[in-house]
């Protein structure tokens, strides 16, 4: 019995339809820019941000409807097992994105680097953001220590053996709790700080906008000057929710008393983050600026403080 094979344009029709069906679709710009975005590490982590604290704020209505259908009879338990799912789900990725900022500080030190070669508008500005790095040199090494014990993955207790410099043992102890709480400190310097930099932030655009008035301002000066006030405005309303954040969790989580408003403001700042990093990716792509990575690496997360809130 012989086999003959399909003719190869019958073939290659079947396998283009059924194989490159996909040749249909329309190229999408938009498809194009969610890549080209997620896939940074800020833009990943603001994605991923917002579907956490979208699942944190879900859990208590999920429980409150549950309550009200066992008032009502319609269901014998008033726990939302779709509740318990949504806050084991968010859990999961706190956990994660506390292990990707790992190598956040590298980041700072580039930063911090590139902020004494090259030259800054003023030197106040200057010495701003070099606090402002110096802060994060205790925020990142504080928040690992604290990562790494609270998972059993370094000892809280142990014995460092310096011999032959020194016969006697060094106890070294590490309270996960502790290490946690002034890693958010100095988190809150960062954010204090910020707001004298936006102040001179505010400064410098409105001599630069005057100067372009008096000299005659082009629709390219005046589209540059929207783009800047844009990005400071953002800049403002993300560190005015870091704000009380930053205070609730330096004081130990005693601040803010319901959970919800915690969420609902960590939300609130991944999705004005998401929005200026969507723009700034926006084609064509702009150089690259040495400038303080306030987007991602610098901001806390309702992760860090999970010891405080439990």
């Amino acid at each position: 019995m012989s086999y003959s094979k399909p003719t190869g344009s019958t073939l290659a029709k079947l396998t283009d339809t059924v194989l490159g069906c996909c040749s249909v679709l329309p190229h999408s710009e938009a498809i194009e820019h969610l890549v080209r975005y997620l896939g940074t590490w800020s833009g990943s982590d603001k994605l991923f941000a917002i579907i956490e604290y979208t699942s944190k704020l879900l859990v208590p209505l999920l429980n409150k409807r549950a309550q009200l259908q066992k008032k009502a009879g319609l269901r014998k338990v008033g726990v939302s097992s779709a509740a318990a799912r949504f806050s084991k789900f968010a859990g999961f990725i706190s956990d994660s994105r506390t292990l990707w900022r790992f190598w956040g500080l590298l980041t700072i030190i580039k930063w911090m680097v590139s902020l004494e070669r090259n030259a800054q508008p003023t030197r106040k500005l200057l010495n701003i953001e070099r606090l402002q790095g110096w802060s994060m040199f205790g925020y990142y090494p504080l928040e690992h220590l604290s990562y790494l014990v609270s998972h059993d993955i370094l000892p809280s207790r142990s014995n460092i053996d310096l011999s032959p410099f020194i016969t006697k043992k060094i106890k070294v102890e590490l309270d996960a709790s502790k290490m946690g709480l002034w890693s958010v400190r100095c988190w809150a310097f960062y954010v204090a700080l910020q707001f004298v930099h936006l102040r001179e932030d505010r400064k410098l655009l409105q001599a630069r906008y005057h100067a372009l008035r008096r000299a005659g301002l082009k629709p390219s000066e005046k589209q540059e000057m929207q783009k800047r006030w844009h990005a400071y405005w953002s800049d403002l309303l993300v560190n005015l929710a870091n704000f009380p954040l930053a205070l609730h969790w330096s004081t130990g989580s005693r601040l803010i008393k319901h959970s919800s408003v915690v969420a609902l403001l960590n939300l609130f700042v991944a999705v004005v983050s998401f929005r200026n990093g969507w723009r700034a990716t926006a084609l064509p792509l702009p150089a690259p600026p040495a400038t303080k990575p306030t987007d991602n690496l610098v901001e806390t997360t309702a992760e860090n403080m999970t010891a405080y809130d439990a």
